[in-house]
């Protein structure tokens, strides 16, 4: 009779823990990188590099990077949500990219390496446009777009956490782009509000 209480238990107890796991999706440059600093983040559990923001079904990453569809370099974020909240993940976000450029980010240029928060519900939305509010003092201007997802595809394997299959190339490319350097000059002076 134990053993069919403690069977019976074992699915909840998975449902329970699963519950706790949400998405995000960001934009925010070449996607090795921002897949590489969420990576970093205590409380996410998993990250896949895809496209988001387009109309068609299926893109290439040769049809993303060609800029020949709407799509942006996007990851996509699984988080516990008991350890992580979105406005955490909305913070690290805005201090890894550099809102102030429009449809580039570092040395990649075009709208598919736009910055973008693409809301999944209307919490996200609301979030995402209340953290955008905060910056607004401390920046002339912002470009980072916050949109509806229109659907998330993952981008092809070779791109799936390029930063520790490559390691070399990766982080030649991260430097020579300036990427971390651009980073800490941009948030330099800002120090959001309490």
């Amino acid at each position: 009779m134990i053993k069919i209480i403690i069977f019976g238990l074992l699915p909840i107890v998975n449902t329970l823990a699963y519950a706790a796991n949400e998405q995000a999706i960001f934009a925010g440059g070449c996607f090795w990188c921002l897949q590489a600093d969420f990576d970093k983040l205590p409380g996410v559990i998993s990250t896949e590099a895809g496209y988001d923001g387009g109309q068609e079904p299926n893109p290439t990453y040769e049809q993303v990077s060609a800029g020949k569809t709407n799509y942006a370099e996007s990851v996509k974020v699984i988080y516990d949500s008991k350890q992580l909240s979105y406005e955490n993940l909305l913070d690290y976000f805005w201090r890894h990219i550099d809102p102030t450029v429009k449809d580039r980010q570092f040395c990649d240029i075009g709208h598919q390496y736009r910055t973008a928060i693409f809301y999944l519900n209307d919490t996200q939305k609301q979030l995402a446009e209340a953290s955008l509010l905060k910056l607004k003092d401390h920046f002339p201007a912002i470009y980072t777009e916050i949109a509806p997802s229109t659907h998330f595809y993952p981008a092809e394997e070779y791109h799936q956490k390029y930063y520790s299959k490559n390691p070399i190339r990766y982080n030649f490319y991260r430097s020579q782009c300036g990427h971390d350097a651009r980073i800490k000059e941009v948030w330099r002076k800002y120090t959001p509000s309490v």
